[in-house]
């Protein structure tokens, strides 16, 4: 900074050193009152191109995360209707084998044995209508076709299929109505069909383990994305937001320091006047 000579009037050397300072402060005052406003610390590039640069790589990464994190939940949430399907049908599958079990007793009439049949009839028919309802956006779960890819984390490779490849019809599990009412006719023949019904239910039970360790590895990946998620969301605020309560003090420094360069800056228009104390 250079220092000006009083006595020379032509050029204010301590004006232009009070206006530089002035603008200088103001330019500071600006910037930390603009990162109170938003938070930020860097609000454009030049605030830290390096810092912007490695914000917006991070950012990056969160929402990848974020989208994987929500495909996982679609994922459960789809595994979840499969499941209940699944349980409604093994609950039907457990009524049917109490039916047939009352059957397999010669102690049973034809008219018993009758309504046992139609009872029957009605419990197979509802499996099929459940297999044919457990869908996710028009998509059947589970009738042994349903196989989809999940983007389950930010990169190419972090994919899990989920397929449930077994039907959970009443011809796969061989309990079609026609089968099971024709062997409640007599007892030997219920007792031969309650194979067939725990069998059924075996199955049954099976895909639901199998949709259990699907949704069990896909809670992990859940648990492991909400910690990525945070920690990058952690590491990208450390460098892209303000410290509100320097700002605050640095926005306070700046305003006195306004207010004295200003005064500074008027006490230099005046100081060249003084001069003319030498011709009087």
């Amino acid at each position: 900074m250079a220092i000006g000579d009083s006595t020379r009037i032509n050029t204010n050397i301590a004006a232009f050193n009070a206006l530089n300072a002035l603008k200088t402060v103001n330019r500071n005052l600006e910037v930390s009152q603009l990162r109170l406003a938003t938070g930020r610390r860097i609000n454009e590039v030049a605030d830290d191109p390096a810092g912007f640069t490695i914000s917006k790589r991070l950012e990056a990464r969160s929402r990848g995360l974020s989208v994987a994190f929500d495909n996982v939940g679609t994922a459960k949430n789809v595994l979840s209707i499969a499941e209940g399907g699944l349980i409604n049908i093994s609950d039907i599958l457990i009524t049917i084998k109490e039916k047939v079990t009352q059957a397999a007793s010669d102690t049973l009439g034809p008219s018993e044995r009758n309504a046992i049949k139609n009872e029957i009839d009605q419990l197979v028919t509802e499996v099929d209508d459940i297999v044919s309802e457990t869908t996710f956006n028009d998509i059947a779960l589970i009738n042994g076709t349903y196989s989809a890819s999940y983007q389950t984390g930010e990169g190419s490779g972090d994919t899990l299929v989920v397929a449930l490849t077994q039907s959970a019809s009443s011809t796969a599990l061989a309990i079609t109505s026609t089968y099971v009412s024709s062997k409640v006719s007599n007892a030997t023949d219920a007792a031969g069909a309650l194979t067939n019904v725990d069998a059924a239910i075996e199955t049954v039970s099976g895909v639901l383990q199998e949709v259990g360790a699907y949704n069990a590895r896909l809670s992990t990946k859940e648990s492991t994305l909400s910690i990525a998620i945070t920690n990058t969301e952690a590491t990208r605020s450390r460098i892209l937001d303000a410290d509100i309560a320097s700002e605050q003090l640095n926005a306070t420094r700046y305003l006195i320091l306004q207010q004295t360069a200003t005064a500074q800056l008027a006490q230099a228009n005046i100081t060249p006047q003084n001069v003319l104390a030498l011709f009087t």
